[in-house]
Parts: C-alpha cells; structure tokens; sequence
C-alpha cells in the first residue's frame, strides 16, 4: 500500500469510501457480512482511512461502518464523517447531528470530519453566522473531538472562494470531485489550483472512477489506453491519473464488493503515474465523451432520499444518458417499460426537492419531462 504524509500519520493513499457498500433486498439492507469481508482484507492489506456520512445508505453507514471498525484498536485506522449541510433540515442542528454521529460510529472523537457538499444550494447558509454549523466543527477540533477539518465540494469556483475567504484558515483538506473526465468537465484542475493558492491545503478525492462510470470503456477508448498499457485495466486508468496529481493525499473508491477492493488495493501497491502521451490521450477521450452530452449522475442517490414520489432517479438517468447517447429508440423505452406506472418518469411532480441537493446541479424535472416525451 502507498502511504501519503499528513501532519504526522500515514494515511493510506486509498481510502475505504463507504457510500456504496454491499445491499441486499428491494430495501437495499447494507450487508454485513460482505461489508465485513470487505473491511477485513483492506485492514490486512494496509487501508487506514474510512469514510462515512450522515445521509450514505439513508443514515445505515455509520450504525454498520461503527460496528464492525469496532473489533479493530482504535489507534488502527482513521474514521471520517461529514456534516449533512446539503439538507436545509439539518442547518444550525451541528451539534445534535455531530452527537449522534459519535454514537452511531461507537467513537469518541473523528480522525477527520468534513463540511459535507458545499454546494451553491447551501453556501449561503454556511456562510450565515446565525447556524454557526462550521465554527461549531471549529470548537469541536479544539475540544480534541475532530482531529482535522475539511470540507468536500461540488460548487463552482465563486462559492468555493467564497467559502475559503471566511473559513479557508480553519480547513486542512478539502475533497473534491476528481477523475479524468471531471478534470475539465468540472474544473477540477482549477480547484486543485485554487488549493494551492489558499496554503496548498492538500486534496481528498471522490468519485474517482465516476461512480463506476469509468470502470468500462467503449471498445475503441479501451484499445487507445491498452496501446500505452497493455496489461492496465480501465479501473486502474483512473487511479492512475490520480497519482500523477501531486496534491492528492487520499483517493476514496466507494468500493461495493470484494473484488472492487482486491483490485484497487492492487493497483495501489505502486505508483505508476502516466507519461505525457498517456495523459493526452485520456484528455482526447475525455473530450470526446463530454461532447455527447449527458448528465453528468454519479449516482450518489442523495435525491432519490428527498424525492416524495420514489423515483429511482439515478437509474432512470441511466436509461436517459444511454437513450441519448446511442441514439436508439428501442433499448431505454424497454426498461423503462418494465417500471411500474407510479415510477415513471411521467411521474415526476415537478418540486424540484431531488435538485436542491443534487451535487452536480442536474435539471432533473427538466430530463424526466423530455426522457418522457421521448419514449411515448
């Protein structure tokens, strides 16, 4: 295992994301055997830092990933939690939330706690001092209860700005969305720049294969990275990349099996970070995917918490990317097909609650009106 240096410990360069674990039945139950599974081999293979929130499984993360790091010394790993400022119901209740979070993972203290999506939809509460949610967390680190602070991001770069002039001294990481095809997409190579400018505050980061999204390729992109590496996978493209960005500390992979964390710790027995040519080519591919224009879903399913109607709306824009993409008429309208009435898209109320706190600000009502006029 690669270990990066941060203020005095070794933290695994891969870090256990926690927000798609293994589920089982239409309720999506967390397992907890294969999470456990999952748990083990990566302490015996050198991971230290894991990940959980608030809202990851609808608040299941936290009660499963507590009680099994519970059997392992404490002193053994680094356990991160986030507040959940992307939900207006949670604003100015820090210090509700932060206690129960405690006593949900079985700790006395975060090793790393994050302002969890600060995003254009809640910026403005986290900079209004009547919430006091983030010198809340401040206090917290003072009182020994977090170790390190930060925060993680979808927003644009004038809120992120804004967000670092009032709090930047008090953060020492920040997580952000960062794989090759968001390292334009989603400015990522200028929040990284924006990281160094305020203190070079080291980069955690998310949804480095896109939500799964970059785990396969078409067959065409597979054969322009296999003529660089022959024996590569197109996972391990995607970390790849991450390790030739020097400010990146941690890379969280929310791993859902145990073949997933077998691989990744694999690939993270070494550093092999690309050449010039290798990284143009990914930048070439990443040019070309972008130009289909699809929704850019990672499926987080923080909407599908908020939506009132039950919508599974990552797949459906799944089905929707897919529709647009391949131009075919027959495939998406099949397995929409297949969705009972009350799930459609011809369903969707148009509240807009799921793009309150979509962290990559996707019209949802808007693609469920012409995901719905494009498969009558």
């Amino acid at each position: 295992m690669i270990y990066k240096e941060f203020k005095g410990k070794k933290l695994s360069a891969l870090g256990m994301g926690c927000m798609r674990l293994p589920t089982y039945g239409e309720d999506k139950t967390i397992d907890e055997a294969k999470t456990a599974e999952m748990f083990d081999y990566a302490i015996k293979n050198g991971i230290n830092y894991f990940d959980t929130a608030w809202g990851y499984h609808d608040g299941k993360s936290e009660l499963v990933v507590g009680k099994l790091l519970e059997k392992y010394p404490r002193e053994s790993f680094y356990l991160a939690s986030k507040f959940p400022g992307y939900s207006k119901e949670t604003w100015g209740r820090a210090k509700e939330i932060f206690e129960k979070q405690l006593e949900k993972c079985r700790v006395d203290h975060f090793d790393f706690y994050l302002i969890h999506n600060v995003s254009e939809g809640n910026i403005d509460a986290y900079l209004d001092e009547k919430y006091g949610d983030v010198m809340y967390f401040v206090k917290m680190r003072e009182e020994g209860k977090i170790g390190h602070l930060g925060f993680s991001t979808h927003a644009n770069l004038e809120n992120m700005r804004r967000f670092l002039d009032k709090y930047g001294k008090y953060m020492e990481f920040c997580q952000i969305q960062l794989n090759w095809l968001d390292w334009r997409l989603q400015k990522a190579e200028a929040k990284v720049a924006m990281m160094k400018e305020y203190g070079n505050i080291p980069v955690w980061v998310m949804e480095p294969v896109r939500g799964g999204k970059l785990a396969t390729l078409e067959e065409g992109y597979a054969k322009q990275l296999q003529a660089h590496r022959e024996d590569e996978s197109i996972p391990a493209w995607a970390f790849r990349f991450i390790q030739s960005i020097p400010e990146v500390c941690v890379t969280l992979s929310g791993m859902s099996d145990f073949e997933q964390v077998k691989a990744n710790i694999k690939t993270f027995s070494e550093e092999k970070p690309l050449s010039g040519d290798e990284w143009n080519t990914l930048m070439s591919i990443a040019d070309s995917m972008v130009g289909r224009k699809t929704l850019n879903c990672t499926a987080c399913r923080y909407c599908t918490t908020y939506c009132p109607q039950g919508l599974d709306i990552p797949r459906i824009i799944e089905h929707y990317n897919e529709h647009t993409v391949s131009g075919r008429s027959e495939v998406s309208p099949r397995m929409i097909a297949s969705y009972a009435e009350d799930k459609l898209p011809t369903a969707c109320i148009g509240c807009r609650s799921c793009e309150e706190v979509c962290p990559q600000n996707i019209e949802i009502s808007e693609m469920m009106s012409d995901f719905a006029a494009k498969i009558k």
